[in-house]
């Protein structure tokens, strides 16, 4: 990699939390990467089933405080 790359990266993850998603954002719109039907179609599908077995009460939720810890490992202290 290069350096100017390895700044940027550095950079980039020293933003705030809201700036690192609005950059990513832009990124992502930059590769003019156009989303696929198909790809609408499967995640429509399985919404609709992960729905439907909270609803059936097959599975069940969890607090957003647990979750929260599982997804950012620690207590509720990244509020960005």
């Amino acid at each position: 990699m290069t350096t100017d790359f390895e700044a940027i990266t550095v950079a980039a993850l020293a933003l705030p939390e809201r700036q690192r998603a609005d950059l990513l954002a832009r990124l992502m719109d930059s590769l003019n990467v156009l989303p696929d039907a198909d790809d609408d179609q499967a995640w429509d599908t399985e919404i609709a089933r992960r729905l439907e077995e909270v609803r059936s009460g097959k599975e069940k939720g969890i607090p957003w405080e647990e979750a929260r810890k599982q997804i950012f490992g620690g207590p509720d202290d990244h509020a960005g």
